[in-house]
């Protein structure tokens, strides 16, 4: 077996580690709810909802079927390896199935041959355009494991349901002429461009294009479903001739874009193929009544040419991604251990996939979160801000970019609160907020949480930067949010933070907290800019607030959720601040007291959020494993969350939201806020700066 159809050697290794250690602790081998396959974005993103490809459709993260399908057929009989049809059709044994940040890889060995299927997606942070494109390679590799020769054939397709909403929606499909591929293009008759907003939706506008090099040989169709799978299972060719009833239902006889290739006779040689699944939406946000184009549009590039140049890259970016995969989980692992790599990889895709990186009219990238089935908000800041690790140790662009909107948004005088704001409206429509009171009243607003989440992404945007550049231009919201919090953050009248499902709370321990490390970090960004008057008197009040906090929450051999509350505990999450940044406003012994106590509160998948019920967030569990001082420590939190991914229910991305007792899912999947695990890679000063210090391969004005 050739060098070329392995996972090289030290991330092979890795990968192995990490079961061990995954079946050491969990008493069973790591077991991801749904499996990244083509994550771009929030209306582009399947995931395998199974632990074998072939045993069920994929999905859109919705739970929506996005079928599809594959197959091998070696020696005349034919196998599944993705997808639920044809039915009866053997599924050929799968041995393998690898997550890493870009790629996902399924290994199947039946009748003496070995097939690699592998996903890539080259989400390379420090490269905006890549980031932007919304394109995945799927690559097949076979050779022979039984040192005979074997006559393979190939088998591609996906339904129609990747363009629709709703199966009964009309589609439409053609082929259009790109210079050097075989393309095939699909989409849905009406076209119905940013008409629709809300949570638990699929696109209906824009086009899906499968594209082959033609110096691939393949055949292609596109005609309803069985028929073509059937011909292939059965004689290992494609009808020919496409079906041209059309427009049509997608679910109407499915039609399919389909691809076989013919590989002839595969000994020990390996032979491979790929193609590119992209999706050219045309306009993916509206910001403020203004359509925006998707980012790598801005320069007037359209699908041909994406197609074009995603082909050429095809060799230089899966070799990048290979690199990058293999040097992000060797430095996860030395960081965190074995558990918290696979976990970081498993959550890669979804914390980018769930944001949409959009041009604005002068060109600036803006990066747009989705809140993924929880209400549904657009550009939220406390779904940015627990994202937001993922971006301050990769691309502190992409960091800016989340940030942008919404600065953008506060900074006009149709925002007159002196808090920040929650949100931009519902994705994809971001023309003001929706949340509470909107712009209208201040009932049902997080004044101290997002004012104080604000504050600290831009004070680690500034440290990133070493100026204050880019936050120049925001400078008077910025300050107007740190002023509201010197009077309101201390102790917090009744209000929602961040966890608003727990409901409203006054005293809250942990807000105030994010309030104290906001005014820390305020205060930090004012001794930059050169204020040091304004810096001197923030740094003040943050010292001040921290002295008094340990003294109004402290309750014996820890602290309480809320000051007036005795009896009480909660995740002090946002104090890890305090550390990452250099505050250093709270005695250490405040962080090492908590750690002890939170060590007699696990349960067996988890560290309950607070007293109030069993159930917890998967996101800023990792934060409050950061404040642990040792190893070990970090791990005694740690290990329940591994146990949680492997045990629960549903099969779907990954909940931020579930129970300690039973890993059940309480609500929330595939949401963005995943990001947030990546937090633990702070701690490590040297890390941090090898990543965020990396060089940039994007043309972006920022």
């Amino acid at each position: 077996m050739t060098g070329r159809t392995l996972i090289p050697m030290m991330l092979l290794l890795l990968c192995l580690a990490v079961v061990a250690a995954m079946a050491a602790h969990n008493g069973s081998a790591w077991r991801p709810p749904a499996v990244p396959l083509v994550v771009h974005d929030p209306y582009f993103s399947i995931w395998s909802p199974s632990d074998k490809l072939a045993e069920s459709w994929p999905q859109h993260w919705t739970g929506t079927t996005h079928a599809l399908c594959g197959m091998v057929r070696i020696d005349g009989k034919t196998y599944r390896i993705m997808g639920a049809a044809p039915n009866g059709l053997p599924a050929m044994k799968q041995v393998g199935c690898c997550v890493l940040p870009t790629r996902t890889i399924y290994d199947f060995d039946s009748a003496g041959v070995r097939v690699r299927l592998t996903f890539t997606t080259p989400l390379l942070p420090n490269d905006l355009d890549l980031v932007a494109r919304p394109v995945t390679y799927l690559s097949w590799e076979v050779h022979s494991i039984d040192k005979r020769q074997h006559e393979v054939s190939l088998y591609y397709d996906n339904s129609a349901e990747l363009v629709v909403n709703a199966a009964k929606q009309a589609v439409v499909w053609s082929r259009p002429n790109v210079a050097a591929l075989k393309v095939m293009r699909i989409g849905s008759q009406r076209q119905p461009v940013l008409k629709r907003s809300g949570d638990n939706l699929r696109i209906d506008w824009g086009y899906l294009y499968v594209g082959v090099p033609a110096e691939q040989p393949c055949s292609t169709v596109i005609a309803g479903g069985e028929k073509v799978r059937q011909a292939f299972a059965d004689e290992g060719r494609l009808p020919k001739g496409d079906d041209t009833r059309m427009p049509r239902a997608a679910n109407d006889d499915w039609p399919v874009m389909a691809c076989a290739f013919a590989l002839g006779k595969v000994g020990e040689q390996p032979a491979s193929r790929h193609l590119l699944l992209a999706y050219d939406d045309m306009y993916s946000i509206e910001y403020l009544g203004t359509k925006l184009r998707p980012y790598w549009r801005r320069n007037g590039m359209d699908a041909a040419k994406l197609l074009q140049t995603a082909a050429q890259q095809y060799a230089s970016l899966t070799e990048r991604c290979k690199a990058f995969d293999e040097q992000l989980m060797a430095d996860l692992a030395r960081v965190g251990g074995a558990g918290y790599a696979r976990l970081c990889a498993l959550s890669y895709r979804q914390a980018i996939g769930g944001h949409k990186l959009a041009a604005a009219p002068d060109g600036r990238p803006m990066l747009f979160a989705k809140e993924c089935f929880s209400n549904g908000c657009i550009a939220t800041v406390d779904v940015i801000y627990p994202a937001a690790p993922i971006f301050m140790l990769l691309s502190n662009d992409l960091l800016k970019a989340s940030v942008t909107p919404v600065l953008d948004y506060a900074a006009m005088k149709r925002w007159k609160h002196p808090f920040a704001p929650h949100d931009l409206g519902t994705y994809p429509k971001a023309n003001g907020q929706v949340y509470g009171g909107g712009e209208r009243t201040e009932e049902n607003q997080m004044p101290v949480e997002e004012s104080g989440n604000l504050l600290i992404v831009a004070a680690v945007i500034c440290q990133l930067d070493g100026n204050t550049t880019y936050v120049e231009k925001y400078w008077p919201q910025l300050a107007r949010w740190a002023e509201y919090l010197k009077h309101e953050g201390l102790d917090p009248p009744n209000q929602l933070c961040t966890d608003d499902f727990a409901g409203h709370l006054a005293h809250n321990a942990n807000l105030s907290v994010k309030a104290i490390m906001a005014l820390g970090a305020y205060a930090k960004m004012c001794a930059r800019a050169g204020r040091e008057d304004e810096a001197a008197q923030y740094r003040r009040t943050a010292e001040s607030f921290a002295e008094k906090w340990a003294k109004m929450a402290a309750d014996g051999d820890h602290y309480r959720l809320s000051f007036d509350r005795p009896g009480t505990w909660s995740q002090k999450y946002n104090l890890v601040w305090d550390r990452l940044l250099g505050l250093n406003l709270f005695p250490a012994e405040v962080g090492a007291k908590e750690m002890a106590f939170y060590k007699t509160k696990l349960n067996r998948f988890g560290l309950p959020l607070d007293n109030r019920t069993g159930y917890t967030k998967t996101d800023w569990t990792v934060w409050t494993a950061t404040l642990a001082a040792s190893r070990a420590d970090f791990e005694a939190v740690m290990n329940p969350v591994y146990a949680f991914v492997s045990h629960t229910v549903p099969r779907v991305p990954l909940t931020d939201w579930y129970w300690t007792q039973n890993a059940k899912m309480q609500g929330f999947q595939a949401r963005p806020v995943i990001g947030g695990v990546f937090i633990k890679m702070l701690s490590d000063p040297a890390v941090w700066k090898k990543y965020s210090s990396a060089p940039r391969g994007h043309s972006g004005q920022l």
